[in-house]
């Protein structure tokens, strides 16, 4: 639990300094307000396009692709996803959800999954 806190921790103090220097909205946001759900969805768009950054590092992924292509940038791969993560922690910081909601939620459902497939699902 020590390292994903931490993480949430850089991205409050990150998000203040985006609030002194950038004039980013205070946090927790509104939910219930129009222009939060706005900055929320532009975040949600931002972290989806760094998604779609790192595929397009999976070179080989084209199911039509008769040729293969063996050199892969992990490092930039690595980079991309960790932008989704800073992209996704920011939103649930903006969002109010603390680590400890989120990672309560996250097992829950890790659980509910797994049932699902020992079910039969």
């Amino acid at each position: 639990m020590g390292k994903f806190k931490r993480m949430f921790d850089q991205q409050e103090k990150f998000i203040k300094l985006l609030q002194e220097k950038r004039g980013h909205p205070e946090v927790p946001l509104d939910l219930s307000l129009k222009e939060s759900q706005i900055f929320l969805k532009h975040l949600s768009h931002e972290c989806m396009h760094e998604l779609f950054e790192s595929n397009m590092l999976l070179k080989n992924s084209k199911k039509h692709r008769a040729t293969d292509l063996p050199d892969f940038d992990r490092e930039a791969y690595k980079e991309e996803l960790a932008d989704v993560f800073h992209y996704l922690v920011g939103i649930l910081v903006c969002s109010g959800i603390s680590f400890q909601e989120i990672y309560d939620m996250y097992m829950d459902k890790g659980r509910i999954n797994i049932d699902r497939i020992n079910g039969g699902y």
